[in-house]
């Protein structure tokens, strides 16, 4: 009788630690919830961001709460349509080989995991880049990368960057995309950090350089998917010859955008 009375009493117990900790579980995700948030007004501009995972939302806080530099950059204009333009975002390593292949930039991407890509921009900078939310006009990025110069030792550092996309009309009416950019940076380099406010000018013309020239090249690589379509395929297609999985969005995309033009690519049947 005295066996099953303590083995009952230990199984209350058992039972009440559990409970204990689960409220506490709760409980303290509850207060993370309430403690962390993530704005969707950053530098006067808008974004629209419906839902990011708690666990992102606390760690891109830190980043936004202790910046070292904070930048704005756009809105830039790429002459892609919206379809064209948000399926290249999602393929990085195909955008930069194309880029690489037609000699706009000397970017490098490889794939790193689901949404998570190393990079590298052939002048210096490269790191890994996590997609965190993607939205139908709206993406947020956090970066892990390091920047070697001549001027300065190694940099190393973290970033958030908060990427707003607009449908627009060119003045011939054709559909582009204009992206507006707000990053905030934190170095990892002690001695930089000390001396920010006198370098910060200097860094933040480097992170500014870097993200308008990703949409600047990419603007260059729509105006020759655009007017020489045929061109852009064959470079694709030259040995060694993009997966085809890459080389059928290729021919896709290609034939979106001839809708708008004159020149369809010679592989499309005349009408």
């Amino acid at each position: 009788m005295i066996f099953r009375w303590t083995r009952s009493r230990r199984a209350c117990l058992l039972s009440l630690h559990i409970a204990i900790g689960l409220s506490t579980i709760i409980l303290s995700s509850q207060v993370q919830s309430e403690s962390c948030s993530l704005l969707n007004e950053h530098a006067e501009v808008t974004f629209s961001i419906e839902h990011v995972d708690l666990g992102w939302t606390c760690r891109l806080q830190v980043l936004v709460d202790n910046y070292t530099i904070a930048n704005k950059v756009g809105p830039l204009r790429a002459g892609l349509s919206e379809s064209v333009y948000r399926d290249l975002l999602d393929r990085p390593p195909l955008a930069a080989a194309l880029i690489n292949r037609l000699n706009l930039g000397l970017y490098k991407s490889e794939g790193r995991g689901p949404d998570r890509f190393w990079g590298n921009d052939g002048e210096g900078t490269e790191g890994v880049v996590q997609l965190v939310y993607r939205g139908r006009t709206a993406r947020i990025y956090y970066l892990e990368g390091s920047h070697d110069s001549r001027l300065l030792p190694r940099i190393t550092g973290k970033a958030v960057v908060l990427l707003k996309m607009d449908l627009v009309k060119d003045a011939d009416g054709i559909e582009a995309m204009d992206s507006t950019m707000v990053s905030y940076a934190r170095l990892d380099n002690r001695i930089l950090s000390g001396v920010v406010s006198l370098l910060r000018p200097f860094l933040g013309g480097i992170v500014a350089r870097k993200l308008s020239k990703a949409v600047e090249t990419v603007d260059r690589l729509s105006v020759l998917m655009r007017q020489h379509p045929d061109h852009v395929l064959f470079v694709a297609m030259d040995p060694p010859p993009f997966p085809d999985e890459d080389l059928a969005f290729v021919k896709q995309a290609l034939e979106k955008l001839s809708h708008s033009t004159d020149t369809p690519p010679s592989w499309i049947p005349s009408p």
